[in-house]
This record gives structure tokens, sequence and C-alpha cells, in this order.
């Protein structure tokens, strides 16, 4: 049986009442999409908190994602706001078996994120005790960043070291690149500015859906 590679809206915004037309926008078109959260610290930018996300009642399921400094200092508090997984970034923490444990402790799926350039190799001792691993092919913090194509190699060395752990992108996925990272194995593909900023964003969704269910078959074949 083909496995189809998947397209999940990311939400990203710093104001409460556009958190919440996101939310209503993608609940008429997806049953999950994954909420970014940053600090400004470990990156730039700043976004809502885990207070606006529980003050709003969702019909769908979420995950977060957290670029944030010390993520084991967040964990609790978007478990309480309704998330069903966190990710976290490998470069925030210097305990990742914290987060991990935390995370799990909470019946919670837990994800690892790495930027463009923390090598593979720096993460392999951590690849089987998370659900999954979300390459970053832009750097964290900014809505609409180039796509970095050489992150693309980095989805055969985590499939040399886990045929099992989901593989999931992030960062300048658009209509001309999601097909071919569905070609060469990227499980779930997260996609923001290029369903959110579009004038029908649930159109644009199953156009990406599509050209990621392509690309799927055409790695099966």
């Amino acid at each position: 049986m083909i496995k189809l590679s998947k397209v999940v809206p990311a939400i990203l915004t710093d104001d409460s009442k556009a958190l919440e037309m996101l939310i209503r926008q993608a609940e008429s078109f997806t049953n999950y999409v994954q909420v970014d959260i940053m600090d400004g610290r470990f990156v730039p930018s700043k976004s809502i908190n885990h207070d606006s996300l529980a003050n709003i009642n969702m019909k769908l399921n979420w995950e977060v994602h957290l670029m944030v400094e010390q993520p084991e200092n967040y964990v609790k508090h978007f478990h309480q706001a309704g998330a069903q997984k966190v990710v976290f970034h490998y470069e925030a923490t210097s305990s990742p078996h914290d987060v991990i444990s935390q995370t799990r402790s909470l019946g919670m799926g837990i994800g690892l994120a790495v930027n463009p350039e923390t090598p593979v190799s720096a993460i392999n001792f951590l690849i089987s005790e998370v659900d999954s691993i979300l390459l970053l092919a832009v750097h964290p913090g900014f809505y609409g960043s180039q796509f970095i194509p050489e992150v693309l190699g980095k989805v055969a060395e985590i499939r040399s070291v886990s045929h099992d752990v989901e593989i999931g992108m992030d960062g300048g996925m658009k209509e001309d690149n999601v097909a071919k990272a569905a070609r060469i194995g990227v499980d779930v593909i997260y996609v923001g500015s290029a369903i959110f900023l579009q004038p029908q964003p649930g159109e644009s969704f199953k156009r990406l859906q599509i050209l990621a269910e392509e690309g799927s078959r055409q790695r099966n074949r």
C-alpha cells in the first residue's frame, strides 16, 4: 500500500484575533494544523502564546512547533491548552531527553526540529526516541522565507538511521517544491504562506495536497 505524504497547514501570528480567524479558516478545509510559537529569543520574532490558544474552542486537532529557548518550560502549558503533540528544537535546549520524557508523561506526541545548519549526525542519538523529525528548510522565525534546497539531502540520511520515524519539512514549501519533497520521502509537509496568504486558502490547500500525493506515488513506483 502506497504511503501518501500529507500537507499540514502551519499557523503563525502575533495577534490573538488573527489567530482565531486563521483557525476558523483552517477548520473549513482540514482537521489538523501546526501552530508556530516564537519567543523573540530563539528566533527574532515573537508570536501568540499558550493563553491565546487556550481561549479558542477548536474543532480541529493541533500540534505546537516551539521555536523557543528552553522548551521544557513550555510543554505543560501547551498540554493544558490542548495540543496533541509538541515539536521542539534540538538547538534550543541542553536537555532534549527532559523535553521528550516530560512530553511523553503527559500523553502527547513528540517531534524534534532541526535548523538548516544542524547536521543529521548531531541528532542521531535522539531519532529513535521521538515520533518525528522536522527539517527546517528556512532559517526559522520569518513568514515566507526562501527555501533552502540543500536540506532535502537530509531525508536520505535520516532514513539510513530509521525507516519508521516520520519526516516532516517546514519552511518555504510551495506548489513548486511540494511534489519533490514528497517524492524523496518527506511524510508531512508544513505550509504557511502558500495557504493562508492566498486568495482562497482552502483551494490552495487542496492543490498542495494533490501535489504531495502525486509526488508520493512517483516515489513508490
